[in-house]
């Protein structure tokens, strides 16, 4: 090797090791009014990014990513304090379960036995219940690997929470590199036949929290076919293309372009609210989706395992809510990009199923890339 060669080699190398491994941070967030304390864990790189998360609802609280100039903005919409989450909130950055989604008149059969969920949407059940993940206390613990920092939150749910069968024992982890990598790994355990269907609901804004609609972003979703609802958004059954419909984001499409389109699957959600299936034949965990907004430049990539995602547009924000730093929440300020099994799965033999067995483990690992072009 020449000596000009090595001397490259070294400063590549000096360079490399300069970059700081990522870093996790502890101190409390608050405590709730029966006392209970609330800790929150910071995630943050050398690469400008920053992760905040609370162990009320596991809830992702902060999310901070520079744009194509460099200049770092919250992505997420969320609030500032503790008493706004438990006051009120639309599931804003929390991990939701048993089950995320609906399950329609809250009912299911397994083995026989048929079980009645908490119905908290009108006649259905929605995203666990009414306390479901969202609003319990987890127990997070900071983990360090090589390559990146993060925070496991462990919860365990007792038999019959919100009418499930079984002692679930579920533990997620958050980790973040230094390629601005979010990981989201999830884990559960049962002692008993039981539906587990877990997913982060967070909202996003590539421009920023509180500043602006969100469609002129434009969204690819890696999935020829989605699951159609009737009118209560309880998937039909069918599996239906998006070819030549208002649900075609296969190539990259601004949202708001035919989210007015005269669709009776776009009145019945409001807008976009639906499970797409992802094309899985690139691989277990693939690409699933893209968010890019052109006036930051910010883009944020999304691979996964799982079968689904449901992309919700924000169809309900109405401006009722005031979010972090006084930020007015209006009408599609937000948007949702759920990795998930469908909705109404246990109800829906052809869909994959989500039943986990005693002696199972239920694992499934969504990754959520920031970039910037």
């Amino acid at each position: 090797m020449k000596r000009g060669s090595l001397v490259g080699v070294l400063w590549v190398v000096a360079g490399l090791s300069l970059m700081a491994e990522p870093r996790v941070t502890q101190r409390s967030y608050g405590e709730l009014a029966g006392g209970e304390q609330v800790a929150e864990f910071t995630l943050s790189n050398d690469k400008g990014m920053t992760v905040r998360i609370i162990e009320y609802g596991a809830i992702i609280t902060e999310l901070l990513v520079p744009d194509r100039e460099g200049r770092v903005a919250d992505v997420a919409l969320g609030y500032d304090n503790l008493a706004d989450y438990v006051a009120a909130t639309p599931y804003f950055g929390a991990i939701v379960g048993r089950y995320g989604n609906r399950i329609g008149a809250g009912q299911f059969e397994l083995d026989g036995t048929v079980y009645q969920l908490a119905t908290n949407n009108e006649a259905n059940h929605l995203h666990g219940g009414v306390k479901g993940f969202d609003k319990v206390v987890w127990k997070g613990e900071a983990v360090k690997r090589v390559g990146e920092a993060g925070v496991v939150m462990r919860y365990r749910s007792p038999d019959g929470e919100e009418g499930y069968p079984g002692s679930l024992e579920v533990a997620v982890t958050y980790t973040l590199d230094n390629e601005n990598q979010l990981t989201v790994s999830y884990e559960a355990q049962t002692d008993k036949a039981t539906h587990v269907n877990l997913t982060s609901h967070g909202y996003f804004n590539l421009r920023g929290q509180g500043r602006g609609s969100i469609l002129d972003h434009e969204l690819t979703l890696n999935a020829a076919f989605y699951t159609p609802v009737d009118a209560g958004l309880i998937p039909t059954g069918e599996i239906r293309t998006v070819a030549g419909t208002p649900f075609d984001f296969t190539r990259p499409t601004k949202i708001g372009s035919r989210i007015h389109a005269v669709d009776e699957q776009l009145q019945f959600g409001g807008g976009y609210d639906h499970n797409w299936v992802l094309d899985k034949s690139g691989g277990k965990r693939s690409f699933a989706a893209r968010l890019y907004d052109p006036e930051s430049g910010r883009q944020m990539e999304i691979f996964t395992d799982e079968p689904g995602i449901q992309f919700y547009a924000g169809n309900f924000l109405d401006g009722t809510l005031v979010g972090k730093e006084g930020m007015v929440y209006h009408y599609r300020y937000g948007l949702c990009l759920e990795t998930q099994h469908f909705p109404d799965s246990p109800n829906k033999g052809h869909f994959p199923s989500t039943r986990l067995d005693p002696g199972e483990v239920y694992r499934t690992v969504t990754v959520h890339r920031f970039s910037v072009q």
